[in-house]
Parts: C-alpha cells; structure tokens; sequence
C-alpha cells in the first residue's frame, strides 16, 4: 500500500438544474467539514448533448459568489477551458476572486475541447495542436500579470503591453494552476506550470501510464515530479458509498493525492456527512497509519 500523508479530499458540484441557493447550502456544508479542503465547479455555458436548453449558471461569477460566502474550503474551476476568456481577463478575475475569498482560489485550466458550446457561442475552436500552445502561453502570460509591477508578453496568440493587474492576488507568488490534461503535450505544459494536475482517464492502470508521462516530462525540465499533486474526480451514488471507497482507493494506489467527489445538488440525503465519514476518514486514516 502506497503512503500518502497528504491526501486531500474536496467536492465539486455542477452549475446545472441548481440554484445558488441550493449549491450554497452543499457548499457550505462542506465548509463545515474539515476532512473536505476544496470545493470546485466545472465550466461550462450550457448543457451539453441533447438538452441545450437545461438551466446552466456561468461558473466564474458562481464562483465570486460561492467565495464570499464560505470562510475555510479552497475554490476553484476544474477546469476553466482557455478558449472562452482571453487569459488577461481571466487573470483580472480570478486576482479579485483570490482577494474576495482572502487567498483561496485555485486556478484550475484547460484547453477547451467542446465543438457543440463553441459553435453554438460563436467562439473559435482552434486545432488540438494550437490549443496546447495557447494553454501554455496564457499560464505564462497570467503569471506575469499576478507576479510584475506592469507586464509584458509578446506570444504567438497573446500579446501583453504595459499590462497592470492590480490588485495583486493575495497568494505569493500566484494562486496554484491546476491544469487538466491526458495528452503528452499538454502534460508538458503541466510540468512546466501546474502545482495541481487533474487526470480523467477510466481505469488505474491509464491513470499510472499518464503519471509516468507526466513525470518524464518533469525529468526533461529538471523539475521535482513530487512538487506537483495528483488529482482524481470521483462520482458519487448516494446509494453505493462502497463503489466510491473502492474507486478512490484504488487511484491513490496508483498516485492520486488529490481526491475530488462529484456530489449531488440539493443533497437531501446528507449525502456529505456519510461521505465524509464513510469514505473520506477510512480512507485517510487507512493510509496515514501505512509506514508509521
């Protein structure tokens, strides 16, 4: 059994056939659970498939909201597709929400892969090559705007000049990047910029594969592998809290740290409070006592 002394349990919730009202109440419910430490949404305009016209609330001004009202939980976006907002704007907003949940956020990126949202929205959708590239480059740019007096950029895709972002976010030097990523390529744009790395594959064994990718590509740029923490989302059935124990633990057998439960909204169940500790305690009491 594999020792991981710094498992980090969260939730994420969908901005979908719920109100603020309802996803507050979820998310300050977690708050009130200190075995959960994070709490996300994910991003989308609208929902997808054969139901457009399902309600479906903008994620980054949910997530100013949620930020105000919870004190303790560490927010963010799992993950932001990079082709909706231009980075400069993004770093703006996400700066203010850092202030507003007083050090909180974590950034979470992607490339954006949706045809259906960016069709219906009017919003190019670059060639899979291009969107690795872009990724890259906003990482870059947004760590210049949060971290210089005035910043410069002069990118393939995004340009910089004379930019301020102040307020500076509060986190020194910069929020965390969580970046979402199973491609070679965009796990090296992990490697280069992510404190976070969010893996979707199916099974364990593609998740271990896509680590020792990722940790090649940290070898390549010399840098740690262990400084950046693994990320897994795991749904959740209310009814069948053993498949969710069984599922999580076997991806911290194969590196996850970074445990993220895709719950429910409203949650008539109490669902949280039997995941916690049903699921969430076992499992990190289970693996703190290995080695000691």
């Amino acid at each position: 059994m594999v020792h991981h002394p710094s498992l980090r349990f969260g939730i994420k919730t969908a901005p979908t056939h719920a109100t603020h009202e309802e996803l507050l109440h979820v998310w300050q419910a977690a708050d009130d659970l200190p075995i959960f430490e994070h709490a996300w949404l994910n991003d989308h305009l609208m929902s997808l498939g054969d139901h457009p016209t399902d309600p479906y609330l903008e994620s980054w001004t949910l997530l100013a909201a949620l930020a105000a009202r919870t004190q303790r939980l560490r927010l963010g976006i799992m993950v932001t597709d990079n082709t909706y907002r231009h980075p400069a704007l993004l770093a703006k907003m996400a700066a203010t929400i850092d202030i507003v949940s007083h050090g909180r956020l974590n950034v979470g990126l992607g490339t954006g892969w949706s045809e259906q949202e960016h069709h219906a929205y009017g919003i190019a959708l670059p060639p899979a090559g291009e969107r690795v590239h872009r990724l890259d480059e906003a990482c870059e740019l947004m760590h210049r705007l949060w971290t210089r007096p005035v910043a410069n950029f002069e990118g393939r895709y995004y340009q910089l000049h004379d930019a301020y972002c102040e307020p500076k976010p509060i986190q020194k030097p910069r929020p965390p990047f969580v970046i979402g990523a199973e491609g070679e390529r965009t796990l090296r744009v992990v490697a280069r910029h992510a404190d976070i790395w969010d893996c979707s594959v199916n099974t364990p064994e593609e998740y271990r594969q896509k680590s020792a990718i990722l940790d090649h590509a940290c070898a390549a740029i010399g840098r740690d592998p262990a400084t950046i923490e693994h990320s897994r989302h795991v749904s959740v059935d209310p009814s069948d809290l053993h498949a969710a124990y069984e599922e999580t633990r076997a991806f911290i057998e194969v590196g996850a740290t970074y445990i993220i439960y895709h719950v429910p909204v409203p949650d008539p169940q109490g669902i949280l409070q039997r995941l916690a500790e049903e699921v969430a305690a076992p499992l990190r009491a289970a693996y703190h006592q290995t080695n000691e």
